[in-house]
């Protein structure tokens, strides 16, 4: 398993991404662009320019008028569209051709006609014939007769003087006009045909395509178009490098990369402008990179350009993202200052900023602020509402803000479904899942990637792994291509289910695909080493990403506080826990209820409760997370008092209780002289919806046989195989152990017998019962022929058990 865990490392590259233009060998990438993927694949070595600077160092800007990328100015927009260059003919021809009753077929007598008008003695030959054609595209773009744009476009492409009168702004036109209707992919087959016959591809029709691709999110494809456009020696316009830094941002490409494109930008004499800036701002948000957009907004004052609300709202979304609601919140005040008015993009990152680090009162606190300044909010305010709620564990009060934005009038989107999917899930009620899924059709939404992706991290979390793998069928089914977040969840799904090595080869998959991973699919790889306790290799990735590659955030080390915790390295553990507490390692709310978790999960009850009260003096918001882990921790050690005082806080805040928090009062209760109460809480999980787990069914289970209920213990072991749970090692062992302690060998022999025959291998701990109770009643001779006849009864047994038995009889006797 160790040499398997250093994959991720020590992949090869990706097979190189096939050509744009085809009939040209593939040219490498120029470091500039290098995605991230060969960057975490090599060897590691030091590369002098790798910290960031502490500026960024652009040329002043030289201030020019400029037309954005999706932002239309078009004064023609709204009124009948003209053209100051068409000529009368060309103008009577454009009349006729967007008269609704216009016949296609006699486009050639009308094409015709205008090239004739051309030969005139009066007429200026090709160059007016050229202005005509890229104003006749233009009006059929305008009035969204793309289809007859092209057909006027081919009619000029298939004449043998097509050369001279289709230009380049002709080009680029067309490529524009398909990528609007989103015909991506024909626009990239007109340039790659183009191309082969000899024409000369400008950087308009380059930006063109690049847009195109972008506004599809086919973001591989835009960066392969832009790094064929420089190896063929096609300068970069302002407009091509604020496209191509807004796919970076997207992509979840590096810093250190998209600083490198930036000085390429720089050196080619290219200034940036006000949008440069903004767009290196929103760059931050994936990674939480706080500081660095910081730097940014300092430096483009120092450029001379005035922050504007764009720029205000990415700063502040930045540190939503980062999880800083004060850092927000100042940014909001200085917008304030500085005479812009908040907008609902801006309450919208606040509240999300809130929301996202459990300060939901706050949350709610704004959203009656901007109602008081007559800002309605809209559907994306009630869902990251809902979605706080959600994974806080407050289940009624998220119902509550979805019954108030219907009543609001606010028709749900794909994003409010896709929370209420994830409560259904997360707290088990699979029927109530699959209703809102139903729900989406019936409300005329489509499921988008992010609804696939949710449910594979529903299954993932509930160990589901068959329905797992159907939902991904189903997904590609459905013609959705896997993406970035796709793989992540699928990583962190298969690892949740035990398939470490399954969830490596997604990994591999993923590189294969030629997918740039990102801090979060770092964060899955580290937390599927968590999972798996294996310690070192997640102090080495940490390691990595802190060289440079990809800046750690709070899940970072919270990954590694659980690989410590689950590989058993307490004092690494506790050492990593003295940094954050101090402060060399941010004490972030996120860390320390992974703290109260791991501490919890350790049996450590000073630890847990001082990270508890570390957490509680931090102000933040307690979640079902932490609460379930004081509850465990109590529970295990019978104070019945705290247990009480955790439910009754629980249920004062509005807290719904999960599935964990009922196991951990049966276990509890399990222990106890009122042990039949673990039942009573089984049947409550089941009437509220939720589905128990293999862990409620054995923790009944173990009550009824540590009590000697055998009968009981075996009427919960029918219901735990009707309802499709299939019983394991546990559930077996719990029955073995019994019936040997109360010197019934034949039946726990029988048992054996049973688990075997239906699939579950026995392990050590099932023999070690046996001759235990053997021993106890000093009857090491049965214990003895026991171990001598276990091959009979296990033919698969491994030789060393029967070794390890011998000497645990051994070890009895004397």
């Amino acid at each position: 398993m160790a040499d398997k865990v250093v994959l991720p490392l020590l992949f090869p590259n990706p097979p190189p991404s096939k050509p744009f233009f085809r009939n040209h060998l593939h040219t490498p990438v120029p470091t500039t662009t290098t995605p991230l993927l060969q960057d975490f694949l090599l060897s590691q070595t030091s590369t002098p320019n790798s910290p960031l600077p502490q500026k960024l160092h652009i040329q002043s800007p030289i201030l020019r008028n400029r037309t954005r990328i999706g932002r239309s100015r078009d004064p023609n927009r709204g009124t009948q569209w003209s053209h100051r260059g068409i000529s009368p003919r060309g103008q009577k021809i454009l009349d006729s051709l967007i008269d609704s009753e216009f016949d296609t077929s006699t486009l050639n007598e009308f094409l015709i006609n205008l090239v004739d008008s051309h030969r005139h003695p009066l007429g200026s030959g090709s160059e007016s014939l050229s202005l005509d054609v890229l104003c006749l595209v233009k009006g059929l773009g305008f009035y969204k007769r793309c289809d007859l744009a092209l057909s006027v476009f081919e009619w000029f492409r298939n004449r043998e003087d097509w050369e001279t009168v289709l230009r380049g702004s002709i080009v680029a036109v067309i490529i524009s006009m398909l990528g609007k209707e989103g015909r991506v992919s024909t626009a990239a087959t007109l340039l790659n045909n183009l191309h082969k016959d000899g024409f000369g591809i400008d950087v308009y029709a380059f930006t063109s395509l690049i847009t195109a691709y972008a506004s599809k999110g086919r973001f591989r494809e835009a960066v392969m178009v832009f790094n064929k456009m420089e190896v063929e020696g096609c300068q970069p316009t302002l407009i091509t490098y604020n496209v191509i830094l807004n796919v970076y941002g997207k992509m979840g490409m590096p810093w250190n990369k998209i600083i490198a494109l930036v000085e390429s930008m720089k050196n080619a004499g290219v200034a940036p402008d006000s949008y440069t800036y903004n767009t290196l701002i929103s760059c931050c948000r994936r990674g939480a990179l706080f500081e660095e957009a910081v730097k940014v907004f300092e430096e483009m004052k120092l450029a001379g350009f005035t922050p504007d609300k764009v720029t205000y709202n990415a700063l502040l979304d930045v540190y939503g993202k980062s999880r800083r609601p004060k850092e927000a919140m100042e940014v909001l005040r200085e917008m304030e200052i500085k005479g812009f008015s908040p907008s609902i993009v801006t309450y919208n990152s606040l509240i999300s900023a809130y929301s996202r680090d459990g300060l939901l009162e706050e949350a709610l606190a704004l959203k009656t602020e901007m109602v008081e300044r007559g800002i309605k909010p809209d559907v994306f305010t009630f869902t990251t509402l809902l979605s706080g709620f959600e994974k806080a564990g407050k289940d009624e009060a998220a119902m509550k803000i979805f019954e108030e934005m219907k009543i609001a009038g606010c028709k749900p989107n794909i994003c409010t479904f896709n929370a209420l999917i994830k409560m259904h899930g997360n707290r088990g009620n699979f029927a109530d899942m699959m209703k809102i899924f139903e729900e989406i059709k019936a409300s005329k939404c489509t499921p988008d990637i992010v609804t696939w992706n949710t449910l594979l991290a529903v299954f993932g979390q509930n160990v589901m792994d068959s329905e797992l793998s159907g939902v991904f069928r189903e997904m590609k089914r459905a013609g959705f291509v896997p993406e970035r977040d796709t793989f992540n969840t699928l990583i962190s799904a298969y690892s949740r289910c035990g398939s470490f090595d399954q969830a490596m080869a997604v990994y591999e998959r993923m590189l294969e695909a030629g997918v740039t991973p990102d801090l979060s699919t770092y964060n899955a790889v580290l937390a599927a080493l968590a999972r798996g306790g294996l310690w070192k290799q997640s102090d080495k990735i940490l390691a990595e990403m802190n060289d440079g590659r990809c800046k750690p955030n709070e899940l970072s080390y919270s990954s590694l506080l659980h690989a410590y915790a689950n590989g058993k390295e307490i004092e690494q553990m506790l050492v990593l826990a003295e940094k954050i507490y101090s402060g060399i390692i941010e004490p972030h709310a996120v860390l320390l209820k992974t703290l109260v978790l791991v501490c919890s999960k350790s049996d450590l009850l000073n630890e847990t409760e001082r990270a508890f009260s570390e957490l509680r003096k931090k102000g933040s918001s307690l979640d079902i997370t932490a609460l379930n882990a004081m509850l465990s921790i109590y529970g295990r050690r019978q104070m019945v008092t705290k247990v009480d005082e955790i439910i009754n806080f629980m249920n004062e805040s509005g807290f719904t209780p999960s599935l964990t928090t009922y196991n951990s009062l049966m276990y509890m209760y399990a222990r106890s002289e009122d042990f039949e109460r673990s039942e009573q809480l089984l049947r409550e999980i089941m009437e509220k919806g939720m589905k128990p787990d293999p862990i409620s069914y054995n923790t009944v289970i173990y009550a009824y046989c540590r009590n000697g209920r055998m009968k009981e213990a075996s009427r919960i072991f029918s219901e735990m195989r009707a309802s499709g749970i299939v019983p394991d090692v546990i559930t077996y062992n719990t029955f073995v152990a019994s019936y040997a302690s109360d010197s019934m060998f034949v039946e726990a022999v029988e048992v054996i017998r049973y688990m075997i025959k239906n699939g579950c291998k026995p392990n050590q701990n099932t023999y070690n019962s046996v001759v235990d109770w053997y021993c106890k009643l000093d009857r090491h001779d049965e214990a003895k022929m026991f171990v001598s006849n276990l091959q009979n009864l296990d033919p698969h047994i491994p030789m060393d058990v029967e070794r390890k038995l011998l000497e645990r009889i051994k070890r009895k006797w004397l």
